[in-house]
């Protein structure tokens, strides 16, 4: 099993490239992902903070499941959008592992 160490190291930084180009791009047609965007940040604000520990995100991965439909991908998006729910879904998995 992937730990939460493990799949925060492979898909953060990515996830700090991709999100904000997603919301830039698909923000108009897709509203929701100011919400997913806005949450990411805090998670990931979250994360450096706590350093190696684990932070307290139960909350916010609560939130996103709700706001993406337990991370589903639109029919109308680019690969990055989806990029971007597949490595948040891993994020929230591994985190609740």
């Amino acid at each position: 099993m992937t730990t939460f160490n493990q799949v925060k190291k492979r898909c953060l930084e990515k996830l700090e490239l991709y999100v904000p180009v997603v919301d830039r791009v698909h923000g108009d047609s897709h509203p929701e992902f100011h919400d997913v965007r806005r949450l990411f940040e805090k998670v990931n604000a979250k994360i450096k903070e706590a350093g190696t520990g684990k932070p307290e995100l139960d909350e916010e991965f609560s939130q996103l499941r709700e706001i993406t439909d337990n991370y589903t991908v639109p029919n109308d998006v680019c690969e990055t959008y989806e990029a971007v729910y597949n490595m948040l879904a891993e994020l929230d998995e591994a985190y609740r592992a």
